[in-house]
């Protein structure tokens, strides 16, 4: 046994960040013993969950050593010594990027995306990178490339997606944070379904510099609704990563901005005003969901915080949804090949005008036209006003971040046939799947995934908690609260303590 790992005061598997530092920074443990048995419980567990399916080890080593010395030296840093792994498409230098694409197979980027560089320059020990659905597309992560990736919870189901093997890593103890990406609930719903915490910041709020589909140049930019944000195994952990990975990118909006986020709306969960939303017009929610999130509303209500079920103020959800669907896909649009979209936009045009399902909307997305998103984007910025009045009635809400809880793998072909089995009946799966989504992409709002309960069968269930614009420490605030009052992460059962 390695010096300080014995001594029982840290859980070197689930410890949290600031726990760990605290530990680094005593000399319970070095960065490197820490580093050693991180790797050794990679190495020994991972094998049938497949989450690490990129691993930088031996330059991990190098860094471990690096942050000892600093360590020696006095240096105090956000991250210095914590393990810490990547989704697979955050460019690193020397390492392959391929989004699950067999083309992209040897992809190298030759250097590292901004959020690695701010992680590195906190004293992050880069570990390896998490696995993905081939594109990003999908609530499962599997490609032809790696493999797919199990739930710790249970290997015969889904992980999530498409952040499924960050999420995945973080409930087997592979460290203590992993950076995740979201346009569809890809932080969201791994969190709910390996039993994490996920922030989907704010739309703007982390840079995504180097974080494209290969063999795109890592230029400055901001994506129309995805983000890239934290997965942790703590709300505080949340913050403190979110605070590393957050701010304008140097090279563009940081030559004349910088970041000041505002303070969460409170500090006392009495003092929220909450409305808790648990099921959707368009969708179902399954009732392991729905229940669950019924016992936190009454929890919630308990400890003082002022729950409201319903309220005449709140956006209409099936219009949000429906735009959403159509947005979701003209951001995805610029993947497709000239023959693709050409078939693309043949289907939309066969579409009759009065077809406002998910499905044609999805439809309408992929062949838009510029005129067409321009009046799209104005139907958001409308939506964007009435949430911004809505939430000077309202602090948070609580929201589903899927409708079940993880489900068995399937990877059937075609995509668009699957169906997913809410309570016995079933549905499309992307509608029943990307829903949950809106509203926090569509209107760029921030939205903290917390693990809440587990099923009578032991399958986590989180839930989202959408905020403000901006007020990404609202919800983070309120994540911790909840976490504190009624229990937060818990190790699957099945994984050893090592």
């Amino acid at each position: 046994m390695q010096r300080g790992l014995a001594t029982g005061a840290v859980d070197w598997n689930y410890g949290s960040i600031s726990a760990l530092l605290s530990a680094l920074y005593a000399r319970k443990i070095s960065a490197t013993e820490l580093l050693e048995h991180t790797i050794a419980r990679i190495e020994a567990l991972d094998g049938p969950i497949n989450a690490i399916i990129v691993r930088d080890f031996d330059r991990a080593r190098d860094a471990a050593r690096g942050a000892d010395a600093a360590l020696g030296r006095g240096e105090r840093l956000p991250l210095l010594g914590i393990p810490v792994t990547l989704k697979e498409p955050f460019n690193v230098a020397g390492l392959k990027t391929t989004w699950g694409f067999p083309h992209f197979r040897d992809f190298q980027p030759a250097e590292d995306a901004l959020v690695v560089s701010r992680l590195k320059a906190a004293g992050a020990v880069i570990i390896g990178k998490t696995n993905i659905p081939i594109g990003l597309r999908d609530f499962q992560s599997y490609n032809e490339i790696h493999g797919t990736t199990n739930n710790p919870w249970d290997l015969g189901r889904s992980p999530g997606g498409s952040s499924g093997g960050s999420g995945a890593a973080l409930a087997a103890g592979f460290g203590p944070l992993s950076i995740g990406s979201d346009i569809g609930g890809s932080i969201r719903v791994p969190s709910h379904f390996c039993g994490v915490f996920g922030h989907k910041p704010s739309l703007g709020l982390v840079p995504l510099r180097g974080y494209g589909l290969p063999p795109a140049p890592p230029v400055p930019g901001q994506g129309d609704l995805a983000v890239v944000g934290p997965m942790t195994r703590t709300a505080s952990d949340l913050a403190l990563s979110l605070d590393v990975i957050a701010g304008p990118d140097e090279t563009r909006d940081g030559i004349g901005y910088r970041l000041l986020l505002p303070a969460p709306r409170h500090e006392q969960l009495g003092d929220f005003r909450i409305l808790v939303i648990d099921t959707h017009p368009l969708m179902p929610t399954g009732d392991a969901v729905r229940s669950a999130i019924g016992r936190l509303a009454e929890r919630l209500e308990r400890s003082g915080a002022q729950v409201a079920r319903s309220s005449t103020s709140l956006p209409d959800l099936a219009e949000s949804a429906r735009l959403y669907m159509k947005l979701v896909n003209a951001a995805r649009s610029p993947r497709l090949t000239a023959a693709a979209l050409a078939e693309a936009q043949g289907v939309a045009a066969a579409l009759s005008p009065d077809d406002r399902s998910l499905h044609a909307e999805r439809a309408r997305g992929w062949g838009m036209l510029h005129r067409e998103w321009l009046a799209a984007n104005a139907a958001r910025l409308q939506l964007q006003q009435s949430w911004q009045q809505f939430f000077r009635e309202f602090d948070a809400v609580v929201y589903p971040a899927a409708a079940v809880p993880a489900f068995p793998h399937d990877h059937s072909e075609p995509f668009d046939a699957r169906q997913l089995d809410i309570d016995g009946k079933l549905y499309n799966y992307s509608d029943a799947c990307f829903i949950w989504a809106d509203p926090a992409s569509t209107c760029g709002l921030p939205a903290t995934a917390a693990p809440i309960e587990r099923t009578p069968s032991g399958l986590p269930i989180g839930v989202q908690i959408i905020g403000p614009y901006l007020e990404d420490r609202t919800t983070i605030a309120l994540a911790g609260l909840i976490e504190r009052e009624f229990g937060g992460f818990v190790p699957p059962p099945a994984l050893p303590a090592m």
